[in-house]
């Protein structure tokens, strides 16, 4: 059974910059997708970003140029780069592997 856990999050500023990571139980990346979301209180789940299986990604409108999303197979790690960060972007962030989620990190921007 695969297991995600989520370290890192934290306070920043507008315009700063945050790193999450997704650290996997087993070698997921070899096949299927996974996700990146996030969800603010009393707004819907949104997809922030995905990385499939032969390395390419999609990104939500609202972090386009913003967030990258990337992998490090040998760690069974997933990574979320966020620059640039806006308000908005103030969320809870989770990673999701097929039915499988992480316990999500809070991400908050803030002046």
């Amino acid at each position: 059974q695969v297991q995600l856990v989520e370290p890192g999050g934290g306070l920043v500023h507008p315009g700063g910059s945050l790193t999450l990571s997704c650290a996997a139980s087993a070698m997921i990346f070899s096949r299927g997708v996974t996700n990146g979301y996030r969800q603010a209180p009393g707004e819907q789940r949104e997809v922030v970003a995905d990385i499939y299986s032969d390395g390419s990604t999609y990104y939500a409108d609202s972090v386009k140029d913003r967030f990258t999303i990337s992998r490090d197979a040998a760690k069974n790690t997933l990574y979320l780069q966020m620059n640039s960060l806006k308000l908005e972007d103030t969320s809870h962030y989770f990673c999701a592997y097929g039915p499988t989620w992480g316990q999500g990190t809070q991400v908050t921007v803030s002046l």
